[in-house]
């Protein structure tokens, strides 16, 4: 939540609160993640907070390799798992939605990080929750794997 009022968008937001659980250098995962604020470059399709939470999870966990069928499986349930979980919070992963947009792409100029702005917007609340539950589903991999 702190990165997501120094300015960085949503999906850099969750994506940057893990990038050394990740090993990426923060300037790397900042461009990397760039692209998908406001539900990918504005067009307020999937949430830019659960995307990052979805690279989170795709460093940590994804598979390499391409025939890799069950390895692929895995991890798609595990995407559609954490889905679901900020689905069930918010009824939607769609930006739009979540923000109560009407159809169609915004326009690619970002809205002034104002007071109003933080107001107005459930943005902050996303980040810090899809944040929590990435770092919740870490914890429960770590727990299994120690078993």
């Amino acid at each position: 939540m702190d990165l997501f009022r120094k300015g960085y968008n949503c999906s850099q937001s969750v994506f940057l609160a893990f990038c050394d659980e990740c090993g990426l250098d923060f300037d790397i995962a900042a461009r990397l993640s760039s692209s998908f604020g406001a539900g990918m470059g504005r067009l307020r399709e999937v949430c830019g907070a659960v995307t990052g939470m979805f690279m989170v999870a795709g460093l940590l966990y994804g598979y390499t390799d391409p025939e890799d069928q069950n390895g692929k499986a895995e991890h798609y349930e595990r995407i559609q798992v954490l889905a679901k979980a900020f689905e069930d919070k918010n009824q939607t992963i769609i930006c739009r939605e979540l923000l109560g947009l009407e159809e169609g792409k915004d326009s690619p100029v970002p809205a002034l990080r104002t007071a109003e702005y933080y107001r107005s917007r459930p943005c902050e609340d996303l980040v810090g929750m899809a944040a929590a539950m990435i770092e919740e589903y870490i914890a429960v991999q770590k727990l299994q794997n120690q078993e």
